[in-house]
């Protein structure tokens, strides 16, 4: 699906359909331009677009490689920003991240996303309902409030992690050595993993604009990110880390936790082994073949032999139990 948004000081439409020829026919140079291009993964519509607004061919490449390469020194066409967002599903107890492209230019911004951004969804919607004034604005001030509506959206997903782990810790202590719930830390973790090059790649971005030639961004959209986005970026961080502790520490105490119930099991098969090992050595000393051994025509033998057995069991068991062995 594409979503069009033109925009001028006294114009702003939306126009959506399938049809990449469609919409790019609906273009008009001389106003502001965001094309949202969801769940869009023709190759071909994609050419037609780079080559639309006269950007490099190699962006084809970079956005179906999903690069986070941002201003290319030998290609000084457009900004491009690559992203990793954590969301709020899960699929096989994995958080998904939706990827994708963000490409701005002097008077065009477009975002190739592999699956749909909500957070923009709603931002255009706001847009549509004039919520939110951009008609006097430029094409980099959409970039700042996707910026904002995404790390905003950060806030929700930090929390639901939060009572996921919260959850996950209550199976921690219940279950002392469930390889299950260990499992479903570690996967928590490797799928969080992309917040970090999120963060990094937002920060990176908001430090090439302070460079005296970056001509993509303008000063007042610059002086928003700085004051703005810098901060929040920088307490979303925190949260970020202080949340991967969290699951470290958790993974730490699971890891104890089967390595003590493990240990647990050698020890009563190491006291099994014990109880047996006398029973073993009175077997096999009877039966040896021998024509004349104590006590063996005896008609107590048997029955004594037995007996000596069964106290051994039970004295051996009787003694791990006071030493708390079992």
């Amino acid at each position: 699906m594409l979503t069009l948004l033109t925009f001028s000081q006294n114009h702003l439409e939306i126009f959506s359909s399938k049809d990449v020829d469609t919409v790019l026919r609906r273009i008009n140079g001389s106003h502001n331009i965001w094309l949202r291009c969801i769940y869009f993964r023709d190759r071909t519509g994609t050419a037609k677009i780079i080559n639309h607004f006269q950007l490099d061919p190699s962006r084809i490449d970079m956005i179906f490689n999903h690069s986070l390469t941002g201003v290319d020194e030998d290609m000084e066409d457009c900004l491009f920003n690559g992203y990793e967002i954590l969301t709020h599903q899960i699929k096989n107890r994995e958080f998904q991240v939706a990827r994708g492209s963000i490409v701005l230019g002097h008077n065009f911004i477009i975002t190739f996303e592999i699956t749909e951004i909500k957070v923009l969804t709603g931002l255009i919607n706001n847009i549509q309902k004039q919520n939110i004034e951009i008609q006097k604005c430029g094409v980099d001030y959409i970039l700042y409030l996707i910026f904002k509506d995404i790390l905003n959206d950060y806030h929700s997903v930090f929390d639901y992690i939060s009572r996921q782990l919260d959850d996950l810790e209550d199976e921690v202590l219940a279950n002392s050595g469930d390889e299950k719930t260990y499992h479903k830390i570690a996967a928590m973790r490797q799928s969080t993993r992309s917040g970090r090059r999120n963060f990094q790649n937002l920060k990176s971005l908001i430090a090439r604009m302070n460079y005296g030639d970056f001509q993509w961004i303008t000063q007042p959209v610059k002086t928003l990110f700085n004051q703005e986005l810098i901060y929040q970026v920088d307490n979303l961080w925190q949260e970020y880390q202080a949340l991967r502790v969290w699951m470290s520490e958790l993974m730490e105490i699971q890891r104890d936790n089967i390595a003590s119930k493990t240990s647990q099991k050698i020890n009563r098969l190491t006291i099994l082994s014990t109880v047996f090992l006398p029973i073993t050595f009175i077997t096999g000393f009877y039966g040896m073949n021998f024509k004349h051994m104590p006590e063996l025509e005896q008609p107590w033998g048997y029955p004594a032999v037995i007996s000596v057995i069964f106290l051994i069991v039970i004295s051996s068991i009787v003694f791990a139990k006071q030493q708390r062995w079992l």
